[in-house]
C-alpha cells in the first residue's frame, strides 16, 4: 500500500469514527436534551460545530510542515502551563461536578488538559531527539523535560483529573523507552512514583470509592456501584446485534454520562458486540495507520512524534473502552472522535493532521536507523 493510500485509509476511519459519533449523540442524548433544553438536537448541533472546526484544525496541520510545530514547541507547552493555571482562578475557570478542569469562553468553555496533551507529546518528541546523546545522563538529558512534565501532570491532578494524568505519565514514560533512555533510568522513576500514586488514590474518599466500585459495583449497587452496573446491563442487553439505533433504555437516566464517557456502553446496547466490534476494528486499523507512519517517518523527531500522537489516541480509547467494560477503575476519559465534547474533538483532530503530515513526507530510512540504534541501548541496564 502506497503512502497517499495509507493516509486516505487513514482519514477515511477518522472520518466513519467521527460518523458513529455523530449519530450515537444524537441517539444517547436527544431526549436527555429536550428534557432539559426544550431541543432534541442541542447536543448535536454542538457536536456538529466541533466537528466543523476540528476538520479545519486538522486542513491546517495537514498543509502546515510538522518541522514548524518543533520550532515553537516550547512556547506551545508554556501556553499549556498558563492555561492550566488559569482553570482555579475565579471568573475564568468554570467548576463542575467539584472539578475546576474548564475555562469559561463566554458561551463556551475550553479544557486546557486536551491541548496540555498534544503540546507535552511535541516538546518531549522534540527534547529527546535533539538530546540523542544526554539523554542516558539524568541531570544533562532528563531533569529538565522531567521536571516541565511533572508540573504539567501536578496541575492536571489538582483540578482534580486523575484519568487524564495517569493517561500522560504512561504516554511520556512510554515515550522516553522508545527515545533510548536505559531501564536503569526508568525503573527508579516508576519506584518513585509508586508512593504519590498511592497517596493520590487512596488519600481521596471518592477515589477509594471508586476502587471499590471497581472491586464489587455490587456492594453499593445505588451508590459508587450505580454507573459501572448499569453500563453492564446496557453492554448486556444488546447482545449480537443490539436492540436497534435509537433503542436504548439505559439512556433514559439510569446511565450517567451516557453521551460522554459511557457512550460506548450505549453502542453495545444499541448495535450489539457487532457495533462494538466495528468502532474496536476502527481503532485497530488507526493503530496500525498510524504506526506505519511513525515507522517511515523520514527523522527521529518525527517518529517520536508520531508514535505519541498514535500512543495517546490509542491509549484513550482503550482506556475509555476498558472502564465501560469494567475492566478498570472510573475515570473521565472520553473515547476519542465519538464522545460528546469539544475541547477534546478539536485537539484530536489537529494531532491526526500532524500524524498526516508526517506521513506525507515519509520515504526515508533515517528513522528505522536510528529506532534500532536506540533499542539495542535500551536494553543495556
Amino acid at each position: 500500500m502506497s503512502g497517499v493510500q495509507q493516509r486516505t485509509l487513514l482519514f477515511v476511519t477518522v472520518v466513519l469514527l467521527l460518523s458513529i459519533g455523530v449519530v450515537m449523540i444524537y441517539s444517547t442524548s436527544a431526549f436527555f436534551a429536550q428534557d432539559k433544553f426544550n431541543d432534541s438536537y442541542y447536543f448535536l448541533k454542538r457536536q456538529a460545530l466541533w466537528i466543523v472546526l476540528g476538520l479545519a484544525a486538522f486542513a491546517c496541520a495537514v498543509n502546515i510542515d510538522y518541522h514548524t510545530l518543533r520550532t515553537h514547541s516550547l512556547s506551545l507547552l508554556s501556553a499549556s502551563l498558563v492555561l492550566l493555571t488559569l482553570v482555579f482562578m475565579p471568573g475564568i475557570g468554570r467548576t463542575a461536578g467539584g472539578a475546576s478542569r474548564w475555562i469559561w469562553c463566554g458561551y463556551f468553555s475550553f479544557q486546557p488538559s486536551e491541548m496540555a496533551k498534544f503540546t507535552l507529546i511535541l516538546y518531549m518528541a522534540d527534547v529527546m531527539a535533539r538530546k540523542q546523546r544526554q539523554i542516558q545522563q539524568f541531570w544533562k538529558g532528563l531533569a529538565v523535560p522531567l521536571a516541565f512534565s511533572l508540573l504539567i501532570l501536578g496541575l492536571i491532578i489538582m483540578q482534580p483529573d486523575l484519568g487524564t494524568t495517569v493517561l500522560m505519565a504512561l504516554v511520556v514514560a512510554i515515550m522516553l523507552f522508545v527515545a533510548g533512555v536505559r531501564l536503569r533510568l526508568l525503573l527508579p522513576l516508576a519506584l518513585a512514583a509508586l508512593p504519590a500514586i498511592y497517596a493520590l488514590v487512596l488519600g481521596s474518599e471518592y477515589r477509594r470509592k471508586r476502587i471499590i466500585a471497581f472491586l464489587n459495583p455490587w456492594a453499593d449497587p445505588e451508590g459508587t456501584g450505580f454507573q459501572i452496573i448499569q453500563s453492564f446491563i446496557a453492554l448486556g442487553s444488546g447482545g449480537l446485534a443490539g436492540m436497534g439505533l435509537a433503542q436504548s433504555r439505559q439512556k433514559f437516566y439510569y446511565l450517567p454520562a451516557a453521551h460522554t464517557d459511557f457512550i460506548f456502553s450505549i453502542i453495545g446496547e444499541e448495535l450489539g458486540l457487532i457495533g462494538a466490534a466495528v468502532i474496536v476494528t476502527l481503532f485497530l486499523v488507526l493503530l496500525i495507520l498510524g504506526m506505519t507512519i511513525c515507522r517511515k517517518a523520514p527523522d527521529f523527531y518525527g517518529h517520536l512524534l508520531a508514535f505519541g500522537i498514535v500512543l495517546v489516541i490509542s491509549l484513550q480509547a482503550i482506556i475509555n473502552i476498558a472502564v465501560v467494560t469494567g475492566a478498570l477503575p472510573t475515570k473521565g476519559l472520553p473515547l476519542p472522535f465519538i464522545s460528546f465534547g469539544g475541547s477534546s474533538m478539536i485537539v484530536s483532530l489537529f494531532a491526526v493532521g500532524v500524524l498526516m503530515n508526517i506521513g506525507k513526507h515519509m520515504g526515508m530510512d533515517m528513522a528505522i536507523h536510528c529506532l534500532k540504534a536506540h533499542s539495542q541501548r535500551t536494553f543495556r541496564l
